[in-house]
């Protein structure tokens, strides 16, 4: 078993609207030095692979077909492996 922990972020050239409203918020509150925040998603997914690159393989898999959109989205991952 693996656990794989996945962040998906926009791409840089895909203005962030969300991203925006957030950094005024923080600005109206009193958080000046905040300077750029860009929002994004986080997945925790437990795989069961026989191996890492297996693991790895079925992730990229999951992640090109349905957790991302790769017009407009960039992911990474991490793999652990769990017991």
């Amino acid at each position: 078993m693996f656990k794989a922990t996945i962040n998906v972020t926009l791409k840089k050239s895909v203005l962030d609207p969300q991203g925006k409203t957030v950094l005024h918020a923080l600005e109206t509150m009193g958080f000046s030095e905040a300077k750029d925040l860009r929002v994004g998603k986080y997945f925790e997914l437990t795989i069961d692979a026989a191996d890492n690159k297996s693991a790895q393989e079925k992730v990229k898999i999951m992640c090109d077909r349905l957790l991302i959109n790769p017009v407009i989205e960039d992911y990474t991952f991490n793999l652990t492996e769990t017991k």
